[in-house]
């Protein structure tokens, strides 16, 4: 199998860091796009792992990262990014309390610094051979599942509409776009600590960072006939989803 060229933007803690681990295969390249320094940039593993240092938050972080790409060709690209209000998933959210700044700041970086990002890295995916895209939504961004964070869920549903219209534009050019919209996951036990340690301690309620890792292999994996469009993946005991 040839080697790849995989961008991840998010790739600090939690799936992004799971990602940077388990997702490239000895030999790859992973360019790891994150306001600090990634935990999995000193694996060893035989995996080539480069730090593009970018706080998402800011007007330049996606021509940053198209500068240092310069241009390489791009396999796959998964825009991981992710925050949520400070309250968020509490009984103590309330919107009409949220600070309009950080209102925006979720917005921005949960769908805005994603589109601007991919527009940047376009060049870059249509100069590989049938590239992919990866977006990871939320269960918060489907319909009817009672979340009442508002910031985040406009932003999670805005990016299943942004994969729905990127899809039908880069058709023509063999570039496939999938939106995984997980629903709560353990994202403070390692990858390295398996999908075991994560069911001792939550059981069926929240998804092990590793099994949204296998996903995105077994999709980057697909032929470059097949396109997965949209995958929801909520725990087993959330009954919400």
């Amino acid at each position: 199998m040839m080697a790849k060229t995989i961008v991840i933007i998010g790739a600090s803690r939690g799936l992004g860091d799971a990602l940077a681990k388990g997702l490239p295969a000895v030999g790859d390249q992973v360019w790891l796009v994150a306001r600090g320094e990634p935990r999995s940039l000193g694996r060893d593993d035989g995996v080539t792992r480069r730090w593009i240092q970018a706080d998402l938050n800011e007007a330049d972080a996606p021509s940053t990262i198209a500068t240092a790409l310069a241009d390489t060709p791009v396999d796959l690209l998964l825009y991981n990014a992710g925050i949520w209000e400070p309250t968020a998933f509490s009984d103590d959210y309330d919107f009409v309390s949220e600070d309009p700044d950080v209102l925006l700041r979720v917005l921005h970086v949960n769908l805005t610094a994603a589109v601007l990002s991919i527009h940047q890295l376009l060049p870059n995916l249509m100069a590989a051979d049938h590239a992919r895209i990866i977006l990871t939504g939320s269960t918060s961004g489907l319909e009817n599942v009672r979340g009442r964070e508002v910031a985040y869920g406009a932003s999670k549903f805005g990016l299943r509409g942004a994969a729905h219209a990127l899809r039908e534009q880069l058709r023509p050019h063999g570039i496939g776009v999938t939106c995984i919209n997980p629903g709560s996951m353990a994202n403070e036990i390692d990858y390295d600590a398996g999908v075991d340690a994560v069911r001792k301690k939550y059981g069926d309620s929240a998804v092990p960072v590793g099994d949204v890792v296998a996903l995105v292999r077994c999709i980057a994996s697909l032929s470059p006939g097949a396109c997965v469009k949209e995958v929801d993946l909520p725990a087993l005991g959330d009954p919400h989803v």
